[in-house]
């Protein structure tokens, strides 16, 4: 049918343009490592939400499930997620991804500096991708989340915890969460300290040599 062919189509384009942003996100961190010595990213998943998720999203937003509606209001159809070591480098990432002339960014949501309630940290980005085909160019939605692993370590925990509770943990289980968020921020923070000190050494060593 004809509905399925164009959801076949837009999906190419959902994954081609996520193609296009894993290599390009992949080709700055390998620059990195040749100018810096030094490995960013750890690693990076993307994925392409299912249609039930995709139907949910809109019938939550109060949209009729079309496609038309789903290209237009659902932003994170097609998400990327960099897994970084640092704080530091997230912000480094976000900033080499903003500066590639063919990216547009079109938002940015820092849940580092304002965590969500629940203690939620990430960096959003909000991307479009032009996905070059044989007879036109389409710019294709992308969310970019960039964490470090100790907060991508406590999304999933929350994610799990939302999805077994179906959002409505009880609330010990948040308090215990937002607790453990805290920890994280400050692992964080004192591993990246830890990374400082160890580069400031390690450059004496070498002026002294």
């Amino acid at each position: 049918s004809e509905q399925v062919d164009q959801w076949r189509s837009v999906m190419f384009l959902y994954d081609s343009a996520l193609k296009k942003l894993n290599t390009k996100i992949e080709i700055l961190n390998n620059e990195f490592v040749n100018r810096y010595d030094h490995n960013p990213i750890e690693h990076i998943k993307s994925r392409i939400k299912t249609s039930e998720s995709i139907v949910k999203k809109l019938r939550r937003h109060g949209y009729e499930s079309t496609i038309e509606n789903m290209v237009k209001y659902v932003n994170d159809i097609a998400g990327i997620r960099v897994i970084c070591s640092f704080t530091s480098d997230i912000y480094r990432i976000a900033e080499m991804i903003r500066l590639q002339n063919d990216i547009h960014v079109i938002a940015v949501k820092d849940y580092i500096r304002l965590p969500k309630a629940s203690g939620y940290k990430s960096y959003h980005m909000l991307v479009t991708v032009p996905v070059f085909l044989s007879d036109r160019t389409v710019d294709v939605k992308v969310e970019i989340q960039i964490r470090t692993v100790a907060m991508d370590f406590w999304a999933s925990l929350e994610h799990k915890i939302n999805y077994k509770f179906e959002g409505n943990a009880p609330e010990h289980v948040k308090r215990e969460l937002i607790e453990c968020a805290g920890m994280v921020s400050a692992l964080d923070n004192r591993m990246q300290e830890l990374n400082e000190e160890i580069k400031a050494l390690s450059k004496e060593d070498t002026d002294g040599a």
